[in-house]
């Protein structure tokens, strides 16, 4: 039997591949960072990496640097933390797609005690499902691994301030509306997005990371490595040299 061909366009990525060097960010990085709402956060440990989803505030360049930056807060003694201190060295991956698990045909469901995922019942409708297609379609499908150093920004510091503001604002959203803010009110909770946890909190800490390199990959496995040099800002398009919010200006 023949052996089995490499699934879509799968390549050895083991190394570098494709390396890309450049003073400014990929545009599909930009568009990664401009899309997403949270990103995953891997910070280094003696044993075992250590992941969290965090919300997130991009700044392509600041009064403070003229890199571009992603902005994070975080609670002083948290795992990450703590080991962001220790270890500044950091990855970030974050994706421009929207997806739903399907349900599944479930052959082992009876052997293994699992069900389907979600069930079949739960499934949406033709015309639910043609609207995430659409909306799915819409996006590239990819997703951008970031390597950087991070660092806790001096507590009580105008910089300090600075990025708290900019990040609360950049989180700061539309309340929501019908079932889903019936919902919140039943539960006595404010549609927040956790700012008063994450971001505004006293004992909150700033993490600015600095970003370095990285890779682009999209869903047929293709892959792309880039390297960020100098001191190039990457404005996405901006014209008053104002530092933009998740790449995008304000009106």
């Amino acid at each position: 039997m023949a052996a089995a061909e490499a699934p879509l366009n799968y390549e050895a990525s083991a190394g570098t591949t494709h390396l890309q060097v450049s003073n400014t960010l990929p545009p599909e990085v930009v568009q990664c960072l401009q899309n997403a709402r949270f990103l995953h956060l891997a910070t280094c440990t003696n044993l075992y990496p250590h992941v969290s989803l965090m919300n997130y505030t991009y700044l392509p360049s600041s009064p403070y640097s003229s890199s571009p930056a992603i902005i994070m807060t975080t609670n002083p003694s948290s795992k990450k933390t703590l080991n962001l201190v220790s270890n500044p060295h950091v990855s970030l991956l974050v994706h421009d797609w929207v997806s739903h698990r399907p349900p599944t045909t479930n052959r082992r469901g009876s052997s293994s005690g699992r069900t389907g995922s979600p069930p079949p019942e739960a499934s949406r409708s033709s015309l639910a499902t043609l609207l995430l297609n659409l909306n799915t379609s819409a996006l590239s499908s990819i997703s951008a691994t970031i390597n950087g150093d991070a660092r806790l920004v001096e507590a009580g510091t105008e910089e300090e301030q600075y990025y708290k503001e900019m990040h609360l604002d950049n989180n700061t959203f539309v309340e929501g509306e019908g079932e889903r803010r019936r919902a919140w009110d039943e539960r006595g909770e404010e549609p927040d997005g956790g700012r008063g946890i994450f971001i505004e909190g006293e004992e909150v800490r700033v993490v600015v990371v600095k970003i370095k390199d990285g890779r682009v990959a999209d869903w047929k496995g293709g892959v792309r490595d880039w390297s960020l040099v100098g001191e190039g800002v990457d404005r996405g398009g901006a014209e008053n040299g104002e530092p933009l919010v998740n790449g995008v200006g304000g009106a």
